[in-house]
């Protein structure tokens, strides 16, 4: 596996975040030496759930607002249908995730997360899966859609959910590495 060591993540979410789609690919990653932040809308605790049911709460480390896409090298977003319907709308991290667009920053996107992309302008043109309820919601806004565990595109790795996170967290890995490689060519 490639060295991951140093690489600084941030992970956006709010309330209503699949806790599995957080905090599984945050423990494979973070065992691969990956420095992880998760970035809230109030940089307060979160309230986790598993599929509809309450999970546990999770702290933050910072804050979306004002969050530097300079200061992390790439970002992953978590599903979670409330989780993603509210940070779609959340201006801060629309302009987070353009400004690490932008600057061709790794992107590992899981089930609901996508729509953050949409509403930020962002997936016209690219290859990419989701949870299958947001197919339609991907197709309209430009995107070639696929019903695979994971689909690479560029710099980005999206999955559908939580039984895909394996294969996501090798995907996942296998981008971090490559996109370090060619920074440092």
């Amino acid at each position: 596996m490639a060295d991951l060591k140093g690489i600084r993540l941030a992970i956006l979410a709010t309330d209503g975040v699949e806790q599995s789609e957080l905090t599984e690919p945050r423990k494979f990653l973070e065992e691969q030496g990956v420095k992880t932040t998760l970035l809230t809308p109030k940089a307060a605790q979160i309230q986790a759930v598993q599929h509809m049911d309450k999970a546990d709460k999770i702290p933050a480390q910072g804050a979306i607002e004002g969050a530097k896409a300079a200061e992390y090298d790439a970002v992953l977003l978590p599903g979670g249908a409330l989780n993603a319907d509210k940070l779609r709308m959340n201006e801060e991290a629309r302009r987070f995730v353009r400004e690490m667009d932008q600057a061709k920053k790794p992107f590992a996107v899981i089930c609901h997360a996508p729509w953050l992309l949409v509403s930020a302008g962002l997936v016209k043109g690219r290859h990419m899966t989701s949870y299958y309820t947001i197919q339609d919601d991907l197709r309209n806004a430009g995107a070639d859609w696929k019903d695979q565990e994971v689909v690479r595109d560029g710099n980005w790795v999206t999955s559908r959910q939580p039984s895909d996170i394996p294969a996501f967290n090798r995907a996942v890995a296998e981008l971090f590495g490559s996109m370090r490689s060619q920074r440092a060519a």
